[in-house]
């Protein structure tokens, strides 16, 4: 019998995939709700057209809905692992852009963006999950877990937009997902392991 310390070291590192893929999700839902609140002060600031502020919201659940297949073709072409890190830091990145917008155009292309990495990181998280935990006990809790993960995102972003649009500004809505990425992204390529590839894959 292995002792505890043991046990428990490993039962931490078969939680960090679960914690890897669980934030990534988390952040790609959260963004979809947490820019409602933030709307108006970033309409009024980068004097955008009512036309302009719709598309504020609606770019990246467009982009994020339209390319959810291509993202999972992807993932099984050139492997998951490699697309949801991809992925992150697409997220990541144009997260720092809408943040740093200097106009309403501007936030809206980077908004793009932003839904194109969301796009990306959907569909890996599930397939990294069912490579992580082959158990079908264990793969069942990590599926209930990711599928909990939606619910509290999109009940927290409100929320979560409220107190920072009052507080530092509304541009730390999308600044807060730098640390969240970059922590997502160094745990996936610590604790997930390369995912098989499938080149045959069509597109």
């Amino acid at each position: 019998m292995p002792p505890a310390g043991s046990v428990s070291k490993s039962g931490r590192r078969s939680r960090a995939p679960l914690l890897a893929v669980c934030t990534g999700y988390f952040m790609v839902i959260l963004d979809v709700t947490i820019i409602n609140v933030a709307v108006p002060v970033v309409g009024r600031e980068l004097s955008a057209s009512v036309t302009g502020i719709q598309w504020i919201t609606d770019a990246y659940t467009l982009v994020f809905a339209g390319f959810l297949m291509t993202g999972g073709a992807l993932g099984d072409r050139l492997g998951n692992r490699r697309v949801f890190c991809s992925g992150v830091v697409v997220f990541t990145v144009s997260s720092a852009a809408c943040a740093f917008a200097p106009n309403a155009r501007f936030l809206i292309a980077s908004r793009l963006v932003e839904g194109l990495g969301a796009a990306l990181i959907v569909p890996g998280s599930l397939a990294l999950l069912q490579q992580a935990y082959p158990a079908p006990a264990a793969r069942s809790r990590a599926f209930g877990l990711w599928g909990s993960m939606a619910g509290i995102a999109a009940s927290a972003g409100p929320l979560l937009g409220g107190l920072l649009v009052s507080t530092v500004g509304w541009r730390w809505v999308f600044l807060i997902n730098l640390p969240v990425g970059a922590a997502c992204l160094a745990l996936t390529l610590r604790h997930v392991s390369r995912s098989p590839r499938d080149a045959d894959r069509a597109l």
